[in-house]
């Protein structure tokens, strides 16, 4: 992925000094001269070399494409046997590789692990030799980097103390005119020997540029060269500027940023060695040349924003697919199939992530973990779906094996009934039972329908009498039923005996196929049923015709007897008419608690309709009775001033 490190300073300009702001001013350095006894007229103030803006992090090192972790290995002997420390950035790169082809064949050796049926807490990964090769070698290279490492320090440390003690002799130097004039040549040489070291600590880079400078300058004030000498140094100090403008401003056509920035960073270190040129000129030729930086500075920025915000992007893009891995509902998937299809998924998911670029540095590793921590959570429950579904599978073998058994025990039975209601419920414990593996499943299947067609097929061939019997009693009892349609449509003709005779037959005549026994039956109940309801209602009216009849001879005997008799009915009325509400109290309480009192419920609803039937009949008794008392008699008959109860049902 994208690396993040700093531009590492040229040998020229030290990280702190390409920190540093610039400003629009030229810096004073001595100039090679044809004439060194000529003097400027006007020394320059000092001017810091301009860098780039704000150091941005490096491009990713490009490398070849590694496939296995012996080409990365490979790759890594060759830096060690090159003995320069190799580059930061490819040995990064190199790393970052070797550990994701690593942890995908671990990923892979535990997704096979626990698919065969291993528990995944106890795997472990097998010891590899080329990742012991890979540690070992690049323990080595860091080895070599931390040795050049303090070579480099020591070398700073060097560095400083010579530029100080040259600092030091120019401040000697740098003490009056006749000195200055005096010691030109050695000036000349100091600035060489300057140019020449190379950096020094980065604490202490500042502080000792910034001491040079105001000593150059100081020297610069007590020379007194001869303004065609210094006219000229500005002239050839002008020509090199320029020149270094023209390479900065062309930078931009540069394709490849990162050329054009370390370009430019080698284009300021030139520029700092240049002397100053003439005042008038310095801001101008200064601007110009910060103009040039500035566009390549801009790009280089740009280039790396772009590389974040792309990384952004792909964090976002990897934490969608780590999501969308760990939405998924592991305690809803029930079944083989459904766990295939939530595979595939899982798996064109991960297809997915391998198309995606790095993140950021600092997130790629989390993200990864995140992504890696959801697929081994679907998987290890698969495998312990898996696992769970075999054991249950084995217990579902040996309860079909035992259905099997039991069929085949049965198979060559002559007792119809009783072995068919066996085999039948036989049939419905094997529907229970879930599945058994694959490869015994058919064979099972097999020998246990085997058994049932056997058992049947006999039973059929030796019943078959037997259905041309019911056939026979299907086609009397459906002749029963039209008779009792027919008296159900002309009930002045039909007499209870009739339908009485028509149940005794019915009864005699024996079963009837199986599958058409209860819609007969239903049907004939319904028919008896509204005869005798039809039936009911014509007693009732006899019944009360005939009371009629008794009160009307009654009426012969006095006026107290039918008085006895409306008590008596009154009596009995109120009686009846508390049970009903007895019973409707009860309904109420069986319908509000009972759940399988069903069959009781119906009981009373009869009953309750047979009492109202009889406080109707009543009622109608009670009336008649005194109508009969309100009827004109002699004068010295009272007319009955109580009358009769209004029926409630």
């Amino acid at each position: 992925m994208t690396e993040t490190n700093e531009l590492q300073p040229t040998p020229e300009v030290n990280a702190a000094e390409a920190q540093v702001t610039p400003a629009p001013a030229e810096e004073t350095q001595a100039v090679e001269s044809t004439n060194q006894e000529e003097i400027a007229e006007e020394p320059a103030a000092a001017e810091e070399p301009a860098p780039a803006e704000e150091p941005a992090p490096a491009e990713e090192h490009t490398a070849p494409l590694y496939e296995t972790k012996e080409q990365v290995v490979d790759r890594l002997k060759e830096i060690e046997e090159e003995n320069n420390g190799g580059d930061k950035n490819e040995l990064d790169l190199l790393k970052q590789v070797f550990y994701k082809i690593h942890r995908a064949a671990q990923a892979a050796a535990r997704a096979t692990f626990i698919e065969q049926g291993g528990a995944p807490e106890n795997w472990r990964a097998e010891i590899d030799s080329a990742e012991e090769n890979f540690k070992a070698i690049m323990a080595n290279i860091r080895q070599r980097r931390a040795e050049m490492a303090e070579e480099v320090e020591k070398q700073k440390a060097d560095n400083l103390a010579r530029k100080l003690a040259i600092i030091e002799r120019i401040k000697e130097m740098a003490t009056s005119p006749e000195e200055a004039n005096a010691h030109f040549d050695e000036f000349k040489k100091l600035q060489a020997e300057w140019r020449e070291l190379g950096a020094v600590p980065a604490e202490k880079a500042t502080e000792t540029w910034k001491n040079y400078q105001l000593y150059v300058e100081q020297f610069y004030d007590l020379l007194k060269l001869n303004s065609e000498a210094r006219e000229y140094d500005f002239k050839k100090n002008l020509s090199a500027k320029e020149r270094l403008i023209e390479l900065a401003e062309q930078l931009a056509d540069e394709e490849d940023v990162i050329v054009a920035f370390n370009k430019l960073q080698g284009l300021h270190a030139e520029y700092k060695e240049i002397g100053p040129v003439a005042k008038e000129l310095r801001d101008q030729v200064w601007e110009r040349f910060k103009a040039a930086s500035t566009v390549i500075n801009k790009r280089h920025q740009e280039h790396f924003e772009a590389i974040k915000a792309r990384e952004e992007e792909n964090l976002q893009k990897k934490t969608a697919l780590c999501e969308k891995i760990e939405d998924i509902k592991l305690d809803e998937i029930k079944s083989y199939n459904e766990w295939e299809e939530k595979t595939k998924e899982v798996i064109a998911v991960q297809a997915e992530w391998k198309t995606i670029g790095y993140a950021s540095h600092k997130q790629n590793n989390l993200i990864f973990d995140r992504f890696r921590a959801a697929c081994d959570r679907f998987f290890t429950a698969k495998a312990e779906y898996y696992r769970s579904v075999k054991d249950e599978q084995s217990e579902n073998l040996e309860k079909k094996r035992h259905l099997v058994e039991e069929a085949e025990a049965l198979q060559d039975s002559t007792e119809w009934r009783k072995t068919s209601d066996k085999l039948i419920e036989l049939q419905k414990q094997w529907k229970t039972i879930g599945a058994v593996p694959r490869k015994y499943s058919e064979q099972l299947w097999k020998r246990f329908t085997s058994a049932c067609d056997h058992f049947f097929e006999a039973k059929n061939a030796a019943t078959a009498d037997q259905r041309a019997e019911e056939k026979e009693n299907l086609a009397a009892k459906k002749d029963i039923i039209e008779q009792l349609k027919v008296l159900a449509s002309d009930t002045a003709n039909a007499t209870i005996d009739t339908v009485r005779d028509l149940q005794a037959k019915w009864n005699e005549i024996g079963h009837v196929p199986f599958r058409d026994k209860d819609k007969l039956y239903k049907e004939y109940r319904a028919l008896a049923d509204e005869l005798y309801k039809q039936f009911g209602a014509s007693q009732a009216r006899r019944r009360l015709e005939g009371f009629q009849k008794s009160v009307r001879q009654a009426v012969a005997k006095g006026e107290s007897t039918l008085a006895r008799e409306r008590e008596r009915l009154l009596r009995i009325f109120e009686t009846r008419k508390a049970e009903v509400q007895t019973y409707e109290n009860n309904l109420t309480f069986l319908n509000a608690t009972s759940k399988s009192g069903n069959t009781l419920v119906a009981e009373m609803n009869k009953k309750v309709e047979k009492l109202r039937e009889e406080l109707d009949l009543l009622t109608s008794k009670i009336k008649t009775i005194e109508a009969e008392m309100r009827a004109p008699k002699s004068e010295d008959a009272p007319a009955a001033e109580e009358s009769a109860p209004e029926s409630e049902a």
